[in-house]
């Protein structure tokens, strides 16, 4: 990591929009805790996605300006949405009936480690952490069509999180199709990680850097 940096990280809005700009026109898709969240407040206005919520929303929309959230309308992280015309509520029996029925185009996750082989692990680590459960990821990770991860490229020590395997427990088997950090964007494929983006003026030698698997340009 000598290589001086003349380039900058995405911040988390910046990450959420980047992730936003790549869901066609038309998909469901399901967001996780953290960053992921985010992602439903940058889709274009013009492109229609309906977003799930998995404690029983269809058609959730951004967060609402403040002064105008209602107490009763959050998401699975009990953040405060809105909800598109043409949304709607179910029970949570009914909202995973509709993911492991293989409804949803899309589900973007957060996670600790992605190996190259799509293996993921999003398991909280302790009592501490956000979540600390498995929650609905198991269900999402083998339900959804394709699962995108959004996560810090390495650790706050700096260690990678895009492994060769992972060293956590497995939340799913070779479920990961895409890994958008803050340095890049990452497609999982036979041959590995591809790097099919990278933000501007970083290089792929200082990506790998910082990724113990290797990376095909």
């Amino acid at each position: 990591m000598s290589e001086s940096a003349n380039w900058k990280p995405l911040g988390r809005e910046e990450l959420a929009a980047r992730v936003a700009r790549d869901i066609p026109e038309g998909w469901s898709v399901n967001l996780g805790i953290g960053i992921p969240t985010l992602v439903g407040n940058y889709v274009p206005k013009e492109r229609e996605v309906v977003f799930h919520s998995e404690n029983g929303i269809l058609g959730m929309g951004p967060a609402p300006p403040a002064g105008h959230e209602n107490a009763w309308l959050v998401n699975a992280s009990r953040q405060h949405v809105s909800l598109l015309p043409g949304g709607s509520f179910m029970s949570h029996s009914d909202s995973f009936a509709l993911v492991r029925g293989g409804h949803l185009d899309l589900c973007v996750l957060g996670a600790f480690q992605v190996a190259e082989n799509g293996d993921l692990a999003n398991w909280a680590r302790s009592e501490n952490d956000n979540a600390p459960a498995i929650g609905g990821a198991m269900d999402l990770a083998a339900g959804a069509k394709r699962i995108w991860i959004v996560m810090e490229h390495t650790t706050r020590a700096g260690e990678p999180r895009l492994l060769r395997r992972c060293s956590y427990p497995l939340t799913a088997g070779g479920c990961v199709k895409r890994v958008y950090t803050e340095l890049a964007v990452i497609d999982v494929t036979a041959d590995g990680f591809r790097v099919i983006d990278m933000v501007p003026g970083l290089t792929l030698a200082a990506l790998q850097d910082r990724t113990e698997a290797p990376l095909l340009g």
